[in-house]
């Protein structure tokens, strides 16, 4: 046996078996243990940051880690992007980066880089195998540590002598390191600050704004008459009818800053403190008051229903229902806004969508016309590296085994960063709905622009602007394999929607705003 069997061997033991690869020469022999060792489902991206933010989204919804193959550290950098997004979402990645062989790497081959130094700008565990003899354990050790809560990035990097070299041994799953207890104490404090009746928010992001955890927040508020409210980066949020109403955090500073300044206390449940997503001139970097009194209940590597459980014992809160958000909107009808398209995302997505919003500038108000649409899953981009929207939505797909309609709501300009995902959704005929909001700009950009005090001219303008040649969408989908269409109303928008929903694949839809 050699090393890369080994590997593959190793990784289906520790029930990896999904590989999202870009591969090249130095991982030949790693594509040829793939191909005689069944069990692992191999699925193609076109682009390394395509690769690694299908591992994202397949994370997000499958709750197990997959690999990654990845090309020596150029097709790790082209990756970088979207693991800087997964670790930021604490999605559990294994990279599988191949490198020079050992004795070849000194000789400074056109690809030799380095590839531990950028594994590590993204990855909480970086290691290179040296020896075949190693590879399996070192396989095994990259499988814990991506499976170590919340979630993390773990990247081998595997020379291909190590690959190619006999003498591989199957290592045995390693045991998951178990979460870090809980503070009684913070439970305590938690219980005592919101007994005053002080006024306070409860901070919620990662599992504590998913379905089990809302349950017990939404007890704790109503016993005490607290607020509710998730992280602006949250990356996945349990949402639609029998779960919570819950609003983010705004992005903007100075709407963040106003929505928190009535509260003496926050809790933090698998939240950090809200800060600016960037510093402006003139603004503080906090969006919380200055004499906010900030109390961790969790940290994102605790266990928050527990903590949830606990501090809903300490306050002895009863049980308390959901509350009903009122009827599901009607499909809407005529010119195109950003309250109109959520509403038809709220009128006719199936059961158990999940929506990928990559919307940028154009989704913000979505949350309010979807509360009462059928339960779904809602993924954000957590990094603010845009380009993850259409691989995440791919890779939540797979890791749905296909069973569920994935909806990208994705803005135009951060969908031409990972174009290559609509090759993979044609390829794997993956039942995903892209809607493009064409607004043939980078309006974020624009905002920003306002935000620190610049005045674009003509120049500024230029480089905001994707206009001349527009770029078309329904082409772009066709050279991909994608059957798409333009809507340029909401009327055009919902009978699409609907087509898309009964096709079995892909579809597009370019919505003119």
């Amino acid at each position: 046996m050699n090393g890369a069997e080994s590997l593959v061997r190793t990784l289906l033991k520790s029930d990896i078996d999904t590989c999202f690869a870009n591969p090249g020469t130095s991982e030949m022999h790693f594509v040829a243990a793939l191909d005689q060792i069944p069990g692992m489902h191999c699925v193609l991206g076109l682009q390394e940051n395509v690769v690694t933010g299908m591992a994202d989204g397949y994370y997000r919804i499958a709750g197990k880690p997959a690999a990654t193959l990845l090309h020596c550290g150029p097709g790790l950098a082209n990756g970088l992007g979207n693991l800087h997004n997964a670790r930021r979402a604490n999605a559990g990645i294994v990279n599988i980066v191949g490198d020079q062989a050992t004795y070849h790497r000194p000789l400074d081959a056109p690809l030799t880089a380095d590839t531990d130094s950028l594994a590590r700008t993204v990855s909480q565990w970086t290691h290179t195998s040296t020896r075949s003899e190693d590879v399996g354990h070192d396989a095994a050790l990259a499988v814990r540590a991506a499976k170590t809560a919340p979630g993390r990035i773990a990247t081998l990097i595997l020379p291909s002598d190590t690959s190619w070299n006999d003498g591989g041994v199957v290592a045995e799953p390693l045991p998951e390191p178990s979460l870090p207890p809980l503070d009684p104490h913070a439970v305590e404090q938690a219980a005592r600050v919101l007994r005053s009746r002080d006024k306070a928010l409860i901070l919620l992001a990662g599992d504590s704004v998913r379905a089990p955890a809302q349950k017990l927040a939404w007890r704790i508020a109503q016993a005490t008459g607290a607020d509710l409210m998730s992280d602006f980066m949250s990356s996945h949020l349990s949402r639609g009818r029998g779960r919570l109403q819950l609003q983010r955090v705004p992005y903007n500073t100075d709407m963040a800053r106003e929505a928190l300044a009535v509260y003496k206390h926050i809790i933090l449940v698998g939240a950090k403190a809200p800060v600016g997503f960037f510093a402006y001139p003139g603004k503080p970097s906090t969006q919380y008051p200055a004499n906010a009194q900030l109390l961790t209940l969790t940290r994102p590597d605790q266990d928050a229903i527990a903590a949830l459980t606990a501090l809903v014992e300490e306050l002895d809160a009863p049980d308390a229902p959901i509350p009903d958000p009122g009827p599901r909107p009607e499909a809407p009808s005529g010119a195109v806004t950003p309250e109109g398209f959520a509403q038809a995302v709220g009128a006719l997505m199936p059961e158990r969508s999940i929506i990928s919003d990559e919307s940028i500038t154009y989704g913000r108000a979505f949350y309010p016309y979807t509360f009462a649409a059928p339960a779904h899953d809602w993924l954000h981009l957590a990094g603010g590296a845009i380009g993850d929207g259409l691989p995440v939505a791919t890779g939540a797909a797979i890791g749905a085994k296909g069973e569920r309609r994935v909806i990208s709501l994705q803005a135009d300009g951060s969908a031409m960063y990972s174009l290559q995902s609509l090759w993979t959704q044609a390829r794997e005929n993956l039942p995903c709905t892209t809607i493009i909001i064409s607004n043939r700009q980078y309006s974020i950009l624009i905002g920003e622009y306002e935000n620190v005090g610049a005045t674009p001219g003509k120049t500024a303008m230029d480089m905001l602007d994707l206009g001349n040649p527009d770029l078309n969408w329904v082409s772009l989908a066709n050279g991909m394999g994608v059957e798409g269409a333009v809507a340029s109303n909401l009327d055009e928008l919902c009978d699409l929607m609907r087509t898309s929903f009964a096709k079995p694949g892909p579809f597009l839809i370019e919505l003119l705003v």
